[in-house]
């Protein structure tokens, strides 16, 4: 499915008509039907509005299949990307996910408080 098509049927999914989508991205209505008929690519720019205003990430929208999106992976993600994906978890998730990483962390900081501190010995 083409990414024009693909924007077209998640708008539809929300339930959003093509001048209210035109007017979030701050374009005419021309130009938003020809992103939705494959004439023209959205800008980044406008595929991160959008995503946004479908409450969906940029990987979610270009890789949307039927009515749920591909599974999502972080890998090749930037860090922006992934904090966005992590931030879309349940809370209770999301609380989880946040004490994985701070149990990292700190094992990480006191291994190298240790190993700079044994160097001294």
């Amino acid at each position: 499915m083409s990414l024009g098509k693909t924007i077209k049927k998640i708008r539809e999914q929300k339930g959003m008509l093509q001048k209210q989508v035109a007017a979030e991205l701050n374009i005419g209505t021309t130009n938003y039907n020809k992103l939705e008929n494959g004439n023209r690519e959205p800008s980044v720019k406008e595929l991160q509005q959008l995503a946004t205003l479908f409450d969906l990430t940029v990987d979610q929208v270009l890789n949307f299949e039927d009515d749920m999106p591909k599974e999502v992976s972080l890998e090749n993600k930037t860090e922006m990307e992934q904090f966005k994906l992590i931030q879309q978890l349940e809370e209770e998730d999301k609380q989880t996910v946040m004490k994985i990483i701070n149990t990292m962390l700190t094992k990480a900081k006191f291994k190298d408080f240790f190993n700079k501190n044994i160097a001294t010995l």
